[in-house]
């Protein structure tokens, strides 16, 4: 039986349920309880910290209710997988799990260099029919599936092989062939899963999904890479940072060839539910383009 070390403290206001689950939580969260591990039963955690039974039972009914820990008769209560939260920025998935110490990895179901369809080129600024990267990869965390990947890319800058799409980022490769990445567009929802998403994702047809689109420019403002992405929504979420209007940021100038490159997609962030995110300032300032800064030092 997997064992967890708790550090309570009585005299706070929290209640002591929350103190448990909580601390339950971040050890699964930081891989000290993996999937399949094994909890005493109510009875004997509650003996061994000192605690009533119903103060463990509703810390442990917090985390089954999480999707963290799962009741299974005969077995006892099991851990279940901890769930990837990612906010939204400008990273890479591959890179937030590595960060993350959820050992992902890449199953590359598709690569090939086909006619743009005309939803692609729109969205990648190329002509119909124009060669296109055509990628497609199932990204693994601890041994389960997570996400479907699909990504098109303009065939020019897509100097990878798939033996580097199994080993690493997409983002990666394309920074380390000169690519400077530094605004995305993305646009977050949810659907049904398809039967071959569900036979990929190891969950029922028909089980809801996240979805993501992004359209990625680098620092000249020319499309790089168009996304299409779904996501296990039992594993996985998005979380995000708001504030007040007042203290909102100054929006971005954008460069002509921005918008223009996805006039009927491309747009500043609050509108809908459309989003836009900018790198990191990891690539230097570009003073023609006020969107992809440095910032200056304090």
């Amino acid at each position: 039986m997997a064992e967890v070390r708790l550090e309570l403290d009585r005299s706070s206001p929290v209640p002591l349920y929350f103190q448990v689950a909580q601390q339950i939580e971040q050890a699964i969260e930081r891989g000290e309880l993996g999937p399949g591990a094994r909890l005493d039963n109510e009875i004997l955690l509650a003996d061994r910290y000192g605690l009533s039974r119903p103060t463990m039972r509703r810390a442990i009914q917090e985390l089954v209710g999480k999707g963290l820990l799962v009741r299974k008769r005969g077995v006892g209560t099991q851990v279940v997988h901890a769930q990837v939260k990612r906010p939204v920025e400008l990273t890479s998935l591959y890179d937030d799990l590595s960060r993350g110490k959820q050992k992902p990895v890449s199953r590359v179901l598709r690569h090939e260099t086909v006619p743009a369809p005309d939803e692609v080129a729109v969205r990648l600024g190329l002509p119909i029919g124009e060669p296109a990267v055509r990628l497609e990869r199932l990204r693994l965390a601890l041994d389960e599936p997570l996400a479907i990947l699909r990504n098109w890319l303009p065939a020019s800058i897509a100097r990878f092989t798939t033996q580097d799409m199994e080993t690493g980022g997409l983002y990666a490769h394309l920074r380390s062939s000169g690519v400077r990445i530094c605004v995305a567009t993305q646009r977050i929802g949810a659907r049904a899963a398809k039967a071959e998403e569900a036979r990929l994702l190891a969950v029922k047809r028909g089980a809801p999904l996240l979805t993501m689109e992004r359209t990625t420019f680098d620092d000249t403002g020319r499309a790089i890479e168009y996304g299409d992405h779904v996501y296990r929504s039992d594993t996985y979420s998005f979380e995000t940072t708001l504030v007040e209007r007042q203290w909102r940021m100054r929006r971005p100038s954008w460069p002509r060839s921005a918008r223009q490159s996805g006039s009927a997609y491309f747009s500043p962030a609050g509108a809908g539910s459309r989003s836009t995110t900018q790198a990191g300032a990891s690539h230097g300032p570009d003073r023609r383009r006020p969107w992809c800064h440095r910032p200056r030092p304090a």
